[in-house]
């Protein structure tokens, strides 16, 4: 069945086509970016734009914070370590002329931007530091993105790196490090330990060496805590200072 809407409809359709192609609705978060006969004229938005057909073209530019997700990258790292690394970028257009105008996508460029960053930045560094720094590494990147994509009229607002594959071989290889540090540490410790129980002894016995009394104080002491044990024999000596004290000869005193 054909429909005949006659030239009143006809007329009718080219208008509202007419009308479709003249006005376009921005939304809030949307800018519009017009050439007038092939040169930049303004950036328009939001609501609702005029625009004049075969004279006037315009490009819409999201103004929202996109999240872009870096590929999983090749990372060889400074001290020859081979790593699989994958980020997230978050960034937005806060000039849409520029990124329009300055580059053919802003999008792929940032994206291709920041593949190469994550690989340069992170290959000037250790295993140890992409496992431990990785919040100083992320601010790093940002920065670097933030510098180079201002030109095209873009913020990077922040970088994440998401993981950090190793080899198998490498887990094992890290874990007997760690194992070992955590060994080195007891030893340390334990080390520190008998020197300041040595420390506290030589006090001790420059206390004693001071006062004989002392001396047979502690002496005492220890035969009493010798004599609660529940062994058949004890042996204890006899200091010769102290025989020599009490029973020693005298000598007598000349006229």
């Amino acid at each position: 069945m054909i429909l005949d809407f006659g030239w009143g409809g006809a007329l009718l359709l080219i208008i509202v086509l007419a009308a479709a192609s003249v006005f376009r609705i921005l939304r809030e978060y949307e800018r519009g970016v017009v050439f007038l006969l092939g040169r930049f004229w303004k950036v328009k938005g939001p609501g609702i734009i005029l625009i004049v057909p075969g004279i006037q073209q315009m490009i819409r530019v999201d103004l929202r914070v996109m999240v872009m997700d870096v590929p999983s990258q090749d990372v060889i790292s400074r001290d020859n370590v081979s790593v699989k690394v994958n980020a997230v970028v978050y960034f937005r257009v806060t000039d849409p002329e520029k990124a329009i105008i300055q580059v053919q996508n802003y999008h792929e460029a940032t994206s291709q931007l920041a593949q190469t960053t994550l690989r340069s930045v992170l290959g000037k560094h250790e295993l140890d530091d992409m496992l431990a720094e990785r919040e100083r590494l992320n601010i790093d990147i940002q920065k670097i993105l933030d510098l180079q994509t201002d030109a095209w009229g873009i913020k990077v607002a922040n970088v994440e790196i998401k993981h950090v594959d190793i080899d198998e071989t490498m887990v094992r290889a890290i874990a007997r490090q760690a194992e070992a540090e955590r060994e080195r540490r007891a030893k340390v410790i334990h080390a520190e330990g008998e020197l300041q129980a040595s420390e506290k002894l030589l006090q001790a016995a420059q206390v004693l060496a001071q006062s004989p009394q002392a001396m047979q104080l502690r002496y005492l002491q220890t035969l009493n805590a010798i004599a609660g044990d529940k062994s058949n024999t004890i042996v204890f000596p006899l200091p010769m200072d102290l025989i020599n004290s009490q029973f020693g000869p005298r000598r007598e005193q000349s006229d």
